[in-house]
């Protein structure tokens, strides 16, 4: 079913235009990614849609009683209403009517008389139905469900709204709009403030709720995550994409690059009939330059693709260091009580070491601790030969709010760099025009950390300390710092919640673990294969059982050890029937991405529309064909 539609949505605040002809729809079950550069407008649709802007053209539909709800980056509180109090506020109304009910019950108990019996009787009924609809006779649960999930503790439930941190508070409002279940939820960047372990909760929160979705996020591991659906906003135009952000960034590669070929055969094939054109004009092939203009005329235009460009970020180092660069032998440090300890490591020249783990677990401490910053509690910091540290803080200290964006960014080791020079390093990360003579301050946060990586890339040098480096940035710029770190000679040391981040950078992952930190070697997608692993062989050995000597070496009896075989949730079938399935659905969805990346499916839209979903069904049947799979596998 359609919750809304958007038609030709223009919204203007100069002379160009921020959203130019917006058109695309919603549907129940949709949970959909909202991507493009930083200033596209993403903001200023999420207004329109959920009624607190107006659009200057183009008209919006909505299913009647659509409930909306808009995921605020920041609002007043009471400074004296507790956490539970905020969070409650999102089932207000159902708290309300368990009140009503309650009080009419003890009305009815107080024997009414006849007439009034009957009506209070019906008023029960209808709020014990509106109840149970809602399934609301476990509202604290789902209370303390969405708040643990969160990351919030019980101890907090009672703590004044004015106590938390400016983030936390902002998980609140998360909390309370996911509790009261609009049937359309707008998240600009939710993840923000969250660790990875509140971020996989909200994950799949989103994907079993049964609430339409329109998420904004840099987050690229979450939008492949939550989304089946991507829309591009550039140049004040959507574009939908069927898919996740991997798909989208993979489709929209494929179709750049047909569309591209098709232009510039095109654009090869014009100029050589203008050619002939001009040539025979008036010559004895008139009459063919005559019939090749008018062929001309009529030809269909395509369009150069317009493509959303990444700043081309790069990082040098003046001079190579000795063979390791960092020793570190039974680090600790503290404060009111230990953060880390006895954490040991010996980083190689060349080394991309990721640090990972929840808010608060001294992360930060640590990178301070490294760079000497702060004093250890116990344990040593050594540095190689020749190693020349750069550190980027996650608050862009470095860069003064006070200075003007050349001064910020020339390093103290280079005074001697040019303003000419320093304009040239800041158009590689992407600040160019009025920005460059602007002060520090008046930036926007995107603004702002790409100044900080500038003025660490102006350093040269051959270690870099990252503290939350992909905070404010575009998915285009994400991707540029990737390649630049990845082609950077020297060393890396990063902290970072971007799971896909760390997914492409790191060759080592440090995490912080409940018992202690641990080292694992790989990236993120390797680190989480070996928990896997290790929860199996620990599954497994708990699971062993003990046979007695002399024992018939049967297989042990599932029964006798007290557990339960899970009962089915599909129909048997053989293994090997569901994998010739799988095969013929997954050819389906390839063949339906080839079409997609042709130009000419999008010359009809009832083509396009109908691609589009056959992909998107493709895939729904794909997924329960897997599942389908995994259960054959283990219960046949």
């Amino acid at each position: 079913m359609q919750l809304l539609s958007v038609s030709r949505i223009v919204r203007q605040f100069d002379s160009d235009p921020v959203l130019n002809g917006v058109t695309f729809e919603i549907n129940t079950g949709d949970k959909i990614g909202l991507v493009g550069p930083n200033g596209a407008g993403k903001t200023t649709l999420f207004r329109i849609l959920a009624g607190l802007d107006d659009a200057d053209a183009g008209e919006q539909q909505r299913s009647t009683g659509l409930r909306v709800g808009l995921l605020e980056q920041a609002t007043e509180f009471d400074p004296e209403s507790r956490l539970i109090d905020e969070a409650r506020a999102g089932l207000a109304p159902l708290y309300a009517l368990q009140a009503e009910a309650e009080e009419v019950a003890r009305q009815i108990a107080a024997g009414p008389a006849p007439a009034e019996l009957n009506r209070l009787q019906r008023r029960y009924e209808t709020a014990q139905a509106e109840l149970s609809r809602n399934q609301a006779y476990n509202l604290e649960h789902r209370v303390d469900a969405v708040l643990q999930g969160l990351g919030f503790r019980r101890e907090d439930y009672e703590r004044p709204i004015r106590t938390f941190s400016g983030g936390q508070q902002n998980r609140v409002l998360l909390a309370r709009l996911l509790l009261a279940q609009p049937d359309l939820l707008l998240l600009d960047e939710p993840t923000n403030h969250l660790d990875v372990e509140a971020t996989e909760w909200l994950e799949g929160y989103l994907v079993d709720c049964q609430a339409a979705v329109l998420v904004i996020s840099h987050d690229r591991w979450f939008l492949d995550k939550v989304a089946n659906r991507t829309l591009e906003l550039h140049r004040g135009r959507v574009t939908s994409y069927p898919g996740n952000f991997s798909a989208y960034w993979r489709l929209k590669g494929e179709q750049q690059e047909v569309q591209r070929r098709a232009y510039e055969k095109q654009q090869e094939f014009i100029a050589k009939t203008e050619d002939f054109i001009r040539r025979n004009h008036y010559g004895q092939k008139s009459a063919q330059a005559h019939d090749r203009e008018k062929k001309l005329d009529r030809i269909e235009r395509i369009e150069n693709p317009q493509e959303i460009i990444g700043p081309s970020m790069a990082f040098t180092a003046n001079r190579r260091p000795g063979d390791w660069v960092l020793d570190v032998v039974e680090l600790s440090k503290g404060f009111a009580g230990p953060l880390f300890e006895n954490i040991s490591l010996r980083l190689p020249r060349g080394a991309r070491l990721g640090i990972l783990g929840p808010n608060g677990c001294g992360k930060s401490t640590l990178l301070k601790t490294l760079l000497g910053e702060l004093p250890a509690d116990g344990g040593t910091v050594r540095l190689g030969a020749n190693v020349d540290l750069a550190y980027f803080d996650q608050q862009l200290a470095s860069v003064e709010d006070s200075l003007g964006v050349i001064d910020a960014v020339r390093p103290p080791n280079n005074p001697l760099m040019t303003p000419g020079q320093v304009r040239d390093l800041l158009a590689r990360f992407g600040l160019r025009g009025d920005v460059v003579q602007q002060q520090i301050g008046s930036l926007s946060g995107g603004e702002r950390g790409k100044a900080a990586l500038a003025r660490l890339a102006a350093t040269a040098a051959n270690v870099l300390i990252l503290d939350e480096p992909t905070n404010h940035l575009d998915l285009w710029a994400l991707d540029s710092l990737e390649q630049a770190l990845a082609a950077f000679p020297g060393t890396v040391v990063f902290v970072s919640h971007d799971r896909f981040f760390l997914d492409r950078v790191a060759g080592q992952i440090l995490v912080c673990e409940p018992d202690r930190w641990r080292l694992y070697d790989g990236n993120y997608t390797e680190y989480l294969d070996s928990k896997r692993r290790a929860a199996e062989e620990l599954a497994a050995s708990q699971s062993a059982p003990v046979v007695n000597k002399g024992t018939a070496a049967s297989g042990p009896d599932p029964r006798a050890r007290g557990e339960v075989r899970r009962k089915r949730k599909f129909p048997y079938r053989k293994v090997e029937d569901l994998e010739r399935e799988i095969a013929e659905c997954e050819a389906e969805v390839a063949e339906c991405e080839a079409r997609l990346a042709e130009p000419e499916t999008y010359r009809d839209g009832q083509r396009a529309k109908a691609t589009r979903e056959a992909f998107e069904a493709a895939q729904v049947r794909l997924r329960g064909l897997y599942e389908h799979w995994e259960e054959a596998v283990e219960l046949n």
